[in-house]
């Protein structure tokens, strides 16, 4: 960060000391001031909750008149959160509505200015998240007790939804390419006036559509602190309580598995730059089955039937297992020798000894054993915990395999052709065919650190507008949202 800028974490209280810039607030938390976006923050809920809760007991003289202050409070923070709650989601409808009816509708009648294909690049599928919201807000209204409003029962709500969310998965992916052709769009000034009429028409606040359009992206964001606010204030003996945890866990999930499809996304450039290095690539690009790295290493290969025994690197994505030949000189290049599909082989651990279908001693070995055509694969690791982490790897490739299919991820043909059009690119003015890296394995597990712009003085523009950082998953640290997972961008 710059030294202007204030760093801060999810939890933290900031004082707002200057909040005149729209986009950009001056702030102080304990470590000290500094600019901060405003869309990275949101006001506090609960402004009355008092520093210290045992306060409101007045003494061990008057702990029933205390005990009924303190469970009053906490209906009344429940009741604020709830609030919080129906409030955020009347404003999201308006918020999709208007850029439904007053950008997407608007763009459709100028059929000489743009495409159904940009249309669907710079808006993505906000028109299903818009009538996925409607039902959902309608469901929030109906569970709102308006007597006693901290009865109220939202958690049942989210349960009911949590399926309907995950179509932000495709909205959060396709974000970086609707900035991408935004930018390119309004280097016209035809589209800028376009844009800032039916901004007008529309009544909307003073926003460019790229701020708007990234409200989809911070409201899947927010769903899991709100809930985990929420659940703060139900006690355990409430009928929420059981559906508020499960909906808090539930939505958590959808975090998660929008993270990880975004991150699965990232990899496919590294994939395609990966094959573009291989000499003598055969058969379809890896990209068309596969989507994910899941393993890679030296192993012997034993075959049929003279059993010859072969040095290769292996590399194991979802699907489907590459093998390749190193250079005899050139360690660093590889050729590429086979395949085996994953989706049929069954992975057999052997015993050290004499293979009793080759006839010659393993060590190490495992076999890969196909159940319709017979064929197998005799592979050898040099050591015995080499072996190990090779079937765990297998047995993660079959787990990944599962999901995809449950979480209906896969990629699409535009996506499959621009990776390998990128890598094309790439490879025409980088390293030569057939240099690969050897760290190809952890090269795809690096964080991915965001790239700043720096800001000396009051930034004039909006604040990281592409960050795409999905609540604070809870899986294993690893790959590219890892170092910035902690971030949560919300608007105020």
């Amino acid at each position: 960060m710059d030294d202007q800028e204030l760093g801060f974490k999810a939890g933290d209280v900031i004082e707002v000391m200057d909040a005149t810039n729209r986009e950009w607030w001056w702030g102080r938390v304990a470590d000290g001031e500094g600019w901060f976006p405003a869309t990275f923050v949101r006001l506090r809920v609960n402004q009355d909750e008092p520093a210290d809760e045992e306060a409101l007991r007045a003494g061990d003289g008057e702990a029933e008149d205390g005990g009924a202050e303190a469970q009053s409070s906490k209906d009344q923070m429940r009741t604020n959160v709830i609030n919080e709650i129906l409030s955020t989601e009347r404003d999201y409808i308006k918020h999709l509505r208007d850029i439904c009816e007053g950008y997407i509708r608007q763009c459709r009648k100028r059929a000489d200015m743009f495409s159904e294909e940009q249309l669907r690049t710079i808006f993505g599928n906000i028109e299903d998240i818009y009538r996925c919201q409607k039902a959902f807000v309608k469901a929030l209204e109906q569970r709102f007790n308006r007597e006693r409003p901290h009865l109220s029962e939202l958690g049942a709500c989210f349960l009911e939804h949590q399926a309907d969310f995950q179509i932000y998965s495709e909205y959060c992916n396709n974000h970086p390419n609707a900035c991408v052709e935004l930018s390119r769009l309004t280097k016209l000034s035809k589209y800028v006036y376009f844009f800032e009429a039916c901004r007008l028409l529309q009544k909307m606040i003073d926003i460019s559509l790229d701020g708007f359009l990234l409200t989809p992206v911070q409201k899947i964001c927010k769903y899991p602190l709100q809930l985990a606010e929420l659940l703060k204030y139900t006690p355990p003996q409430h009928r929420d309580f059981k559906d508020v945890e499960a909906a808090l866990h539930a939505m958590r999930n959808v975090a998660q598995l929008i993270n990880e499809r975004k991150r699965r996304l990232e990899n496919i450039d590294k994939i395609a730059q990966w094959q573009s290095s291989i000499e003598d690539w055969e058969g379809e690009d890896i990209l068309v089955r596969s989507s994910e790295l899941i393993y890679s290493g030296e192993l012997t290969r034993v075959t049929q039937p003279q059993a010859k025994s072969q040095q290769r690197m292996f590399f194991l994505f979802d699907h489907q297992l590459i093998y390749c030949k190193k250079d005899l000189l050139r360690r660093d290049v590889l050729y590429y020798k086979g395949r085996v599909d994953m989706d049929g082989q069954e992975v057999v651990d052997l015993e050290d000894g004499k293979d009793r279908d080759l006839h010659v001693s393993v060590k190490n070995a495992f076999r890969l054993l196909c159940g319709t055509t017979g064929e197998s694969h005799l592979l050898c690791a040099r050591k015995s915990e080499q072996k190990q982490r090779w079937l765990k790897a297998f047995a993660k490739e079959r787990e990944q395999v599962r999901l995809d299919q449950e979480t209906g991820f896969s990629i699409t043909e535009l996506q499959r052709k621009q990776a390998m059009l990128n890598a094309s690119k790439q490879q025409a003015t980088g390293k030569p065919k057939g240099t690969y890296d050897p760290c190809f394995c952890s090269a795809l597990s690096r964080p991915y650190y965001l790239a700043r712009q720096k800001h000396p003085v009051l930034p004039t523009s909006l604040p990281q507008q592409q960050v795409l950082v999905l609540a604070e998953p809870k899986r294993k640290p690893s790959t590219f949202w890892h170092s910035i997972s902690r971030l949560a961008p919300f608007r105020k």
